[in-house]
């Protein structure tokens, strides 16, 4: 009786539940991150999910919680994206690789970019996540300047390449940097190179 109660389709209750949260956080993604900046309420989420309201309550308390939510995944997902690219690749290689990877997720889908990115600037809900995140992203550039033996000068280091790489997407996604993708891509790579070798 228990798992009649429990299952619906052969789909476990909370499986579906998770389904329905990810659709959510999607729809999220594609709003939060667009160029006109479409209303994100949480009717225009539940429509462009094909949910209703019921189903985002179960999952999001309200508005600047489901706001924190998708800012949380994007950032989970860059962070995963680097970690994976870095893992995989020679050292010698291992900026380009990182960069790459950087570049699929927050240029190829610009809308992840702009939720990482712009999203904070106009987001009240978000508030300070970014400056929290930002520490991540310093901690992975600072394991990979193994060349500058000196820790708080490898950090400071780190903390300026990320600050770099930053106004550099966050003006490619603007469009205040207009250059082809691969010239971003190379000028990204080299400044983490010449980084390590500061």
């Amino acid at each position: 009786m228990e798992t009649t109660r429990r299952s619906w389709a052969g789909t476990a209750l909370e499986e579906r539940r998770r389904v329905r949260r990810e659709a959510l956080l999607t729809a999220g993604i594609q709003l939060l991150g667009a160029v006109d900046r479409a209303a994100s309420n949480v009717r225009a989420v539940c429509r462009a999910a094909g949910l209703t309201e019921r189903y985002f309550y179960e999952s999001f308390g309200d508005r600047d919680t489901f706001v924190r939510a998708v800012y949380d995944e994007v950032g989970d997902r860059a962070r995963d994206a680097l970690v994976t690219a870095v893992a995989g690749a020679p050292a010698e290689s291992r900026a380009d690789a990182a960069v790459r990877a950087f570049v699929e997720l927050m240029v190829d889908e610009p809308a992840m970019g702009r939720v990482l990115l712009l999203a904070p600037l106009r987001e009240p809900a978000i508030g300070t996540s970014g400056v929290e995140l930002a520490p991540a992203f310093v901690t992975l550039v600072q394991q990979q300047l193994t060349m500058i033996p000196d820790p708080e000068k490898r950090q400071m280091v780190a903390v300026g390449v990320v600050g770099a790489l930053t106004s550099l997407f966050m003006g490619y996604l603007d469009g205040t940097v207009t250059v082809p993708r691969e010239t971003l891509v190379q000028h990204c790579v080299s400044l983490v190179e010449h980084a390590g070798r500061a």
